[in-house]
This record gives structure tokens, C-alpha cells and sequence, in this order.
């Protein structure tokens, strides 16, 4: 297939929720919504931990529930969010006066980065304390997100993924 020879409207289509390649990962329960970026890593994150030995087993959590995307099967609660570059920002968290009280949401969070071609690229593992350390509010939106800087990187478990890259700074 020539893209260039595409129009916008033809290559949009190709990435459109009626796309084959769209329709064949909802089939397959990967994509339940139409957030793409956000759905693939909570479906990599799930996958990983549940095909790692050493990783507690993890399920999807029912939809519609703030903060929660995953469960083990002790009971652990796991708030998964996905960004598509190291250098990026996480998705909000809201209820930030319950937050601002040091008020638990979830057990452990997920920060999944995915590369430029939606692959998985790293998996941080932060606890409650470490969210409550590196959490930055916004104050316009009225929440709470986390900055993916070296710094957390390096404070953080890296559950997958290298650490660093050579062009890191």
C-alpha cells in the first residue's frame, strides 16, 4: 500500500476505531475503549505480571472505578497509567483533597511507556509513598499527575525496560 497516494480521510480511516487492525484488538479484549494508548498498557502491564514468575498474577478491575485497573490476587489494588515517550506525563488522578490527606488509592502504581510504535518500552512500579513523593498537582485541571523524569526513573522499581538509554540526559 502506497500512503503517499492516500488521502487524510483514507489514512485516518486506517487508524479509526472501524480500522481492521482496531476491530481485531477489541475482538481480542485488549481494546475496550477507544483509548488506544491508555487500553495497550494496562493490557501490557496485565500481561507482563501475569506471565512473570516473579510478579504477583493480575486481572482487569471492573471499568468505571477511579484510580483502579488491576487487582492481584491478594487483594492488591493497582492504578495502571500509560504514556507514550519517557519524557511524558501521566493521566490525572482526581479527589486530590482525598489525596492531599495521604488517603490510599491504590496499592501500587503502574507507569507504562510505550515506544513510537506502541510497543512495550518500560514498566515503573511506584508504591503509594512513592506517588504521594513525586506527585505534582495541576492546578488548573484540579488533580494530581506524575512527570517521567530520570530522577523517578532512577527511584522507582523498574519492573521492565532499561533504565537508561545513551541519549538520556
Amino acid at each position: 500500500m502506497d500512503f503517499k497516494k492516500l488521502s487524510v480521510p483514507e489514512l485516518a480511516k486506517l487508524l479509526s476505531p472501524s480500522s481492521e487492525a482496531f476491530l481485531e484488538l477489541k475482538d481480542r479484549k485488549v481494546l475496550r475503549t477507544r483509548n488506544i494508548v491508555g487500553e495497550l498498557g494496562e493490557y501490557y502491564a496485565v500481561d507482563f505480571y501475569t506471565n512473570e514468575p516473579k510478579l504477583p498474577n493480575l486481572s482487569f478491575a471492573n471499568p468505571g472505578v477511579q484510580n483502579v485497573d488491576a487487582l492481584s490476587r491478594d487483594g492488591k489494588i493497582y492504578s495502571i497509567k500509560t504514556i507514550s515517550s519517557r519524557r511524558g506525563t501521566t493521566g490525572s488522578f482526581w479527589d486530590p483533597d482525598s489525596i492531599r490527606r495521604n488517603e490510599e488509592k491504590f496499592h501500587y502504581l503502574l507507569i507504562v511507556i510505550l515506544d513510537d510504535a506502541y510497543a512495550l518500552d518500560m514498566i515503573l512500579e511506584l508504591t503509594w509513598d512513592d506517588f504521594f513523593k513525586h506527585k505534582k498537582f495541576n492546578k488548573r485541571m484540579n488533580n494530581f499527575n506524575i512527570s517521567v523524569t530520570n530522577r523517578l526513573i532512577d527511584s522507582v522499581n523498574v519492573v521492565y525496560g532499561l533504565p537508561h538509554r545513551p541519549q538520556d540526559q
